[in-house]
C-alpha cells in the first residue's frame, strides 16, 4: 500500500471512530430522556442534571486518570501505569481517548436512573467521577488493556468482550445496584407489609424517545469499536439491531407467559436488554444466534426485575436487570454462539471468569465507595426533600411551572 493509500485509509478510520463517538455521544440524551420520563415530575430536571453532568465530570476524570489506567503501559496485566492527562501525544491517540471517553460516560450513568428521586446531586457527582475514574476503568484495563504495551490479564486468556457487554454495562449495572442497596427504597415503594406500590412515571413519551436514540447510538458503539472502517462492521450493526428488536420481543413474551399488562416500558427496557447482550458478541456471531441472544436478554431482563422488586430493591428505571443481568448473559453468549468455535466449553469458563471478577469488583468496590459517602457527606436527601422533589431542593427549578406553581411559591425552607 502506497503512502498516500495508508494516510487516506488512516483518516478515514478516524472520520468513522469519531462519528461513532458522536453517537455513544448522542446515547446520553437518551438516558437523560428515558430516565426523567420514568421518574416523577417533580424529580425530572434533577435527573436530567445527573446525566448531563456526569458526563462533564466523568470527562475530565476519565482524561485526568481514567485513560491512563485502562490504556496505559500495562506489564503487570492488572492496571496501566502512564498516559495520564494525555497532553501532545498523536491525533490518533486523542481520537481514541475522545472515543472511549464516551463509554466511561455511559458506565457511569447508568447509577443515575437506578437511584433516582431519593439522591444527593453532589453525592451522586461524587460517586460517578470515583466509577469514571477508577472502577471503570480498572476493571478495563484487566479486559481491554493495553493501547500502550503489555496486556490485560483477562485479555491475555481471551476473554470476548468487543465493546463492553460486562466491561461497560455490567460494571454499570453492578455499581447501580450497590448504590440502590446503599441509598434504600423511595418513600413509600414498599408497604409496611412487604408489597410493592407502584410509582409511575410523568412522561412515558419521552421514555419511547429516550429508547430510540439510545438504539441509534449503539449502532456506533458497537460499531465504533471496530476502531476502523471496515467492511466487519455491517455484520456488527445487523447483529444489533437483529438483538434489539429480539430483546423487545422477549420481554413481551415474557409478559405473555406470565399474563401479566403488555407494558410499553417494559417492551423499551427488553429491547435495550437486547442490545446490551449482543454488545460483546456482535462481530463473532451469525444473525440468528445475534437474535436469540437478544430474546433471552430481553426476557431475563422482565425476570429479574420481578426478583428486585420481590427483594425490595428500588431501581428506578431497570438498570440492574438491564445493565448487569443482560450484560452477564450477553457475555456468556459471545462464548457459547462464537461462528469459528461454536459451544466451546473453555471459552465459555473464560467468559464465566469475567462476568464474576467484573461482579466481585465493581459491586465491592463501589458497595464501599457508596458508604464511604453515606458516613462522610451524605448519600440520600431529606424526607422533606425527596417529598416535596428534587428539582426545587436541589436545584431550585422545576420542570413544568405551570403546574408547579405550589413548589415555587412555598419556597425552601
Amino acid at each position: 500500500m502506497t503512502p498516500e493509500l495508508s494516510a487516506l485509509r488512516a483518516d478515514t478510520d478516524m472520520v468513522w471512530l469519531i462519528a461513532a463517538g458522536a453517537l455513544v455521544f448522542f446515547m446520553q440524551a437518551g438516558f437523560a430522556l428515558l430516565e426523567s420520563g420514568m421518574s416523577r415530575a417533580k424529580n425530572a430536571i434533577n435527573v436530567i442534571m445527573k446525566n448531563y453532568c456526569d458526563m462533564c465530570f466523568g470527562a475530565v476524570a476519565f482524561w485526568l486518570l481514567g485513560y491512563g489506567l485502562m490504556f496505559g503501559a500495562n506489564p503487570t496485566g492488572w492496571i496501566g501505569t502512564d498516559q495520564f492527562a494525555p497532553h501532545r501525544v498523536s491525533d490518533s491517540q486523542y481520537g481514541m481517548l475522545f472515543f472511549q471517553m464516551m463509554f466511561a460516560a455511559t458506565a457511569a450513568t447508568i447509577v443515575s436512573g437506578a437511584i433516582a428521586e431519593r439522591t444527593r446531586f453532589s453525592a451522586y457527582i461524587v460517586g460517578s467521577i470515583l466509577i469514571t475514574g477508577i472502577t471503570y476503568p480498572v476493571f478495563g484495563a484487566w479486559a481491554w488493556g493495553s493501547l500502550h504495551g503489555g496486556t490485560g490479564w483477562l485479555k491475555e486468556l481471551g476473554f470476548i468482550d468487543f465493546a463492553g457487554s460486562t466491561v461497560v454495562h455490567s460494571v454499570g449495572g453492578w455499581s447501580a445496584l450497590a448504590a440502590i442497596v446503599m441509598v434504600g427504597p423511595r418513600l413509600g415503594r414498599f408497604g409496611s407489609d412487604g408489597r410493592a406500590r407502584e410509582v409511575l412515571g410523568h412522561n412515558l413519551t419521552s421514555v419511547a424517545l429516550g429508547g430510540f436514540i439510545l438504539w441509534l447510538g449503539w449502532f456506533g458503539f458497537n460499531g465504533g469499536s471496530t476502531a476502523a472502517a471496515t467492511v466487519g462492521i455491517g455484520r456488527i450493526v445487523l447483529n444489533t439491531h437483529l438483538a434489539g428488536a429480539a430483546g423487545a420481543i422477549g420481554a413481551l413474551a415474557m409478559l405473555g407467559a406470565a399474563r401479566q399488562p403488555v407494558l410499553m416500558t417494559t417492551a423499551i427496557n427488553g429491547g435495550i436488554a437486547g442490545l446490551v447482550g449482543i454488545t460483546a458478541g456482535c462481530h463473532v456471531m451469525e444473525p440468528a444466534f445475534a437474535l436469540f441472544t437478544g430474546f433471552v436478554a430481553g426476557a431475563l431482563s422482565v425476570l429479574a426485575g420481578w426478583l428486585l422488586e420481590a427483594l425490595r430493591i428500588d431501581d428506578v428505571v431497570g438498570a440492574v436487570p438491564v445493565h448487569a443481568v443482560g450484560g452477564v448473559w450477553g457475555t456468556l453468549a459471545a462464548g457459547l454462539f462464537k461462528a469459528d468455535a461454536m459451544f466451546d466449553l473453555r471459552q465459555l469458563g473464560i467468559q464465566a471468569l469475567g462476568c464474576a471478577v467484573a461482579m466481585v469488583w465493581a459491586l465491592g468496590v463501589s458497595l464501599l465507595m457508596y458508604w464511604l459517602i453515606k458516613k462522610t457527606m451524605g448519600l440520600r436527601a431529606s424526607t422533606l426533600d425527596e417529598q416535596r422533589g428534587l428539582d426545587f431542593t436541589e436545584h431550585y427549578e422545576v420542570g413544568y411551572p405551570e403546574f408547579q406553581q405550589e413548589a415555587v411559591h412555598r419556597g425552601k425552607q
